[in-house]
C-alpha cells in the first residue's frame, strides 16, 4: 500500500506532471514548437558536431579553409587555364571560390545530416527529444567552415580588387537557402538511411552529380532563356549565383532563378520534415 504525499499542513502535495510520448499516428504534426523547448540541446549539439569534426586533426579548423582553396587551384588549373571556361568578368579563381563557398556548406551539410540518424543510434535509442534536431544541428554546424571560407573569399576579393558592395547585404538570405536546401534533402536522406542503409553509398555520387549540375565551374550566363530558368529548379543554382551577386557584383540581380530556386528549397524542406516526421515513429526499432 503506497502512502500519499502530503504537505507539513496536511494538505495533499500536487503531483509530478506526467508526460506520455506515443508514437504519431495518421496525419503527422511538424510539432516545430518542440524545437524551441530543446532550444539547449540543440545548441550542444551543434558544438559537439563542430568539436568533434576537427578533433584530433593535426591543423584543426584550417581543413575548412584548405578544402575550398585545394578545390580552387584545381579548377582554375584545369577549366580556368586549360578549358578557358569564362568568369562572368571577374578573375577565375575568385569566381570559382565564391561558387565552392556555398556549396562546400550544401554538400558538407547534406553528407552529414543524411548519415546523422544513424551515427547517434545511441541517443535516439535512450531518451525521447524531437530527432528533428539531429539533422538539424548537423546542417547548423556548417556555418563556422561557411564564414571561415567566406573570410578567404573576401581577402582574395581584396587582393584582384574586387570590394564587397551594397549587394553584400543579401548573403545572409541566399545563405539562408543554402540551409533550407541541405536541410530539406538531408531530411529526405536520413529517414531513408534509418530504413535502408545503401543511401550512404548513393550521397558521394549524388553530392557528385549535382556539384557538376550546379554553376560552379561554369557561369549560368552561358544558358538562355527559357532554359536559365529551367535551370534555376536545382535549387543551388540560385544560391551559387546569389553568392556571386552579392560578393562579386557580377552580372544583374539573379531575381528569376532566385525566385525559382527558393520555391522549390520551400518544397523540398517541407516535404522532407513531413516525411520525416511520419518515419520518426519506427527510428528506434532500426537504426
Amino acid at each position: 500500500m503506497s502512502s500519499i504525499p502530503q504537505r507539513a499542513n496536511g494538505s495533499l502535495a500536487p503531483a509530478a506532471p506526467v508526460t506520455i510520448i506515443e508514437p504519431s499516428q495518421g496525419w503527422v504534426q511538424l510539432r516545430l514548437r518542440e524545437l524551441w523547448d530543446y532550444k539547449e540541446l540543440l545548441y550542444f549539439l551543434v558544438w559537439r558536431e563542430v568539436k568533434v569534426r576537427y578533433k584530433q586533426t593535426a591543423i584543426g579548423a584550417a581543413w575548412a579553409i584548405l578544402q575550398p582553396l585545394l578545390s580552387m587551384l584545381i579548377f582554375s588549373i584545369f577549366f580556368g587555364r586549360l578549358a578557358k571556361i569564362p568568369s562572368d568578368g571577374v578573375p577565375y579563381p575568385l569566381f570559382s571560390l565564391a561558387g565552392l563557398a556555398p556549396w562546400t556548406f550544401f554538400s558538407n551539410g547534406l553528407s552529414q545530416s543524411a548519415l546523422s540518424l544513424v551515427t547517434s543510434s545511441n541517443l535516439v535509442k535512450k531518451v525521447y527529444f524531437p530527432r528533428l534536431i539531429i539533422p538539424i544541428s548537423s546542417v547548423l554546424s556548417g556555418f563556422v567552415d561557411l564564414g571561415l571560407t567566406l573570410c578567404l573569399v573576401l581577402l582574395f576579393g581584396l587582393y584582384h580588387g574586387v570590394f564587397p558592395t551594397a549587394n553584400i547585404v543579401w548573403l545572409p538570405a541566399f545563405a539562408m537557402l543554402a540551409f533550407m536546401t541541405a536541410l530539406g534533402v538531408g531530411l529526405w536522406l536520413s529517414a531513408l538511411n534509418a530504413q535502408y542503409r545503401d543511401i550512404r553509398y548513393v550521397v558521394p555520387f549524388l553530392t557528385q552529380f549535382w556539384m557538376f549540375a550546379t554553376p560552379i565551374v561554369y557561369p549560368s550566363s552561358l544558358l538562355n532563356e527559357p532554359w536559365k530558368t529551367l535551370y534555376a529548379l536545382n535549387p543551388m543554382v540560385g544560391v551559387v549565383e546569389g553568392f556571386r551577386w552579392s560578393l562579386l557584383n557580377t552580372g544583374n540581380s539573379p531575381g528569376p532563378m532566385v525566385a525559382v530556386s527558393a520555391t522549390v528549397a520551400i518544397i523540398v524542406l517541407i516535404s522532407g520534415a513531413y516525411y520525416f516526421r511520419a518515419m520518426e515513429r519506427t527510428f528506434a526499432d532500426v537504426v
